[in-house]
């Protein structure tokens, strides 16, 4: 991407193209319909009512959540933007703890005790890659950009700073992590049902907790962001997983 202006908005037939809407909604239709794929490949033991039960709840639970945690990184400043504002800012942390709890509500309701999560991994992880290449070609437009840096990997984002590429930090993350949780799915001794999807949220979660150090956040509590406690309660939600991780890695460590 050497030579590319940041931000970058292609002129198409007179028309400039903002790229960063386009891959946002291409990472929908794309995940999505990975989804599908995936789902007829493999035996889904959740009814097709059901599974579009979930899939509802997941919607509503991350259009709330992405707005409410999106507005709660400065709450002033989002303010004074007005309600319009408010209602177009999101964050996908927002989204998938807040799909998440959607999922579980509209599980509890329909009365469904089969674990959800795994089909939705993969398709998920692909989505959020398209999105973070549509918000690194935003450049400062969006909130996915580091401090000034003197960092080898720095870029500037278009202010003519030199910034740690968040965006980019999170592209090459959710690629690996993508293949590595493809590869445990293709082992023949698969973990639990659900259990893909935990490492997903985990993984994902311990990054942008790591991750959000690096931004220039100006909204702190206790030298923490509102992502960063998203991050803590997402920890704890899944509490019981990581003791029973740590433990079988302390029995692993001990046969050694």
């Amino acid at each position: 991407m050497a030579g590319i202006a940041l931000p970058f908005e292609p002129i198409l037939f007179g028309v400039k193209v903002n790229l960063h809407l386009v891959l946002e909604y291409l990472a929908f239709f794309v995940a999505f319909r990975y989804y599908i794929v995936l789902r007829r490949k493999n035996d889904d033991v959740i009814s097709s009512n059901n599974r579009l039960s979930i899939i509802i709840g997941a919607i509503f639970g991350a259009l709330l959540f992405s707005r409410v945690v999106a507005f709660l990184e400065n709450p002033a400043l989002h303010y004074e933007q007005g309600w319009l504002a408010i209602l177009n800012n999101k964050t996908i942390m927002g989204g998938l703890f807040g799909g998440l709890l959607g999922v579980e509500l509209a599980k509890k309701i329909i009365g469904e005790k089969h674990s959800s999560g795994d089909l939705f991994t993969l398709p998920i992880i692909l989505g959020i890659i398209i999105g973070r290449i549509g918000c690194f070609l935003a450049g400062i437009k969006e909130f996915t950009y580091g401090k000034t840096t003197g960092f080898f990997l720095g870029m500037d984002l278009g202010d003519g700073l030199v910034r740690h590429p968040i965006a980019l930090y999170e592209v090459v993350f959710l690629i690996i992590l993508f293949f590595f949780i493809k590869r445990l799915q293709q082992r023949p001794n698969r973990l639990e049902s659900g259990m893909y999807f935990k490492i997903f949220m985990l993984s994902y979660f311990g990054f942008r907790f790591v991750i959000e150090f690096l931004k220039p956040n100006t909204f702190l509590i206790l030298g923490l962001s509102s992502i960063q406690y998203l991050c803590l309660i997402c920890f704890v939600y899944y509490s019981k997983t990581i003791l029973q991780g740590t433990a079988y890695a302390r029995k692993k460590l001990h046969l050694l």
